[in-house]
Parts: structure tokens; sequence; C-alpha cells
């Protein structure tokens, strides 16, 4: 479903939770439980709504890379989408969705659908028609946990520098031990 028509110039410091296009691509990492930006009352009472565990995707950029980006929506409210941004509702597992929308197969896939040259833009309908792989909720949930831990590894510095330092750590001892062992003389 398409988004709501709004602009910076809306933003409030309080009201109704949104999220902006632009915001996907520059602001926001794979899920959000909490947006950035509000709206008042003149743009909160659009109906579309993203729920939690939808995907909003931006749908217009300046580049192919960012236009199809997505984050997993996980707040407990509902969410504005704001125009040129779509939202997906589904019954798969949002994670994984979202994580399968990173895929080289979907990047693939988007720069064959996507128009334009300065503004590029990719249609609603078009994402829909993308071939998704569905295997078992336990499978998705699987997958989600494994990659959920690499993502910490890889952008939680509380996470992930104490897990680099200690798998240099070991990495030392090994060598270390490797090194400064020697074969006895008889």
């Amino acid at each position: 479903m398409r988004g709501t028509s709004f602009q910076k110039k809306h933003f409030t410091d309080e009201g109704t939770p949104c999220i902006h296009y632009g915001q996907i691509y520059t602001l926001y990492a794979h899920h959000a439980y909490e947006t950035i930006s509000f709206v008042g009352d003149e743009i909160s009472r659009s109906p579309r709504r993203a729920k939690t565990g939808a995907i909003v995707m931006a749908t217009t950029s300046e580049n192919i890379e960012d236009v199809g980006k997505c984050i997993v929506w996980l707040g407990e409210d509902d969410v504005i989408v704001s125009n040129d941004a779509c939202f997906i509702q589904h019954t798969l597992n949002p994670k994984y969705l979202g994580y399968l929308l990173q895929t080289e197969s979907f990047s693939t896939y988007k720069k064959k659908v996507a128009t334009g040259t300065k503004v590029i833009r990719i249609n609603a309908d078009a994402v829909a028609d993308f071939m998704i792989p569905v295997p078992s909720m336990e499978e998705q949930e699987r997958i989600v946990s494994i990659l959920d831990r690499f993502e910490a590894l890889t952008t939680d510095l509380q996470i992930g520098l104490p897990a680099e330092i200690e798998a240099r750590r070991q990495q030392y001892e090994y060598y270390r031990n490797k090194l400064l062992t020697f074969n006895k003389v008889a």
C-alpha cells in the first residue's frame, strides 16, 4: 500500500509516529521499534498506516542502491508512511522478509524493474511480483536468529567490539603458542 502525502515541514516533536521515505535509507537500520519523526493532527488522520511487522520500503531515490531499501517496523503503534514509500503487510517472520529484501537476489530484481534516470522509482506492484522463498516458520526464525547475531556483531559496539577483541585474543594465543613451541632436542 502506498504512503501518505507529507513532507519534512510537517514533522513535529511529538504526535503520531511517521516514517518519511528519505529516512529509510539515511537514518534507519534493518528494523525499528521507534520512529525518528512525528506528525501533527492534520496528517495523523491518514488511514494509511503500517502495522507492527510491516516492511516499509522507499520507492523513490536518486540512486538504484537506495530505492527499494526497507526497514521492518516493530514498534507497538501503527506508523504513518510517507508518499514515495510503500508498506507490505504479510504473514512471514518480519525480520526474515526484511533480510531477504537486502539480498543480492532482490538487488538484481529491483535493477530490472526500477525506472527513471534522475529520480529512480520502483513500483509497489513490481515489488509484489518478486518471488519470495517461504521456508517453515521455524526455519525463518532460525535464519533470523543467525542473521541477528551477525548484525549485532557488525553494528553494535557493545557486542561487536568485545567479540572482535576476544577473537583477536584467541588468534594471538594460537599464534603465540605455535611460534613459541619448539621441538625438543634429544
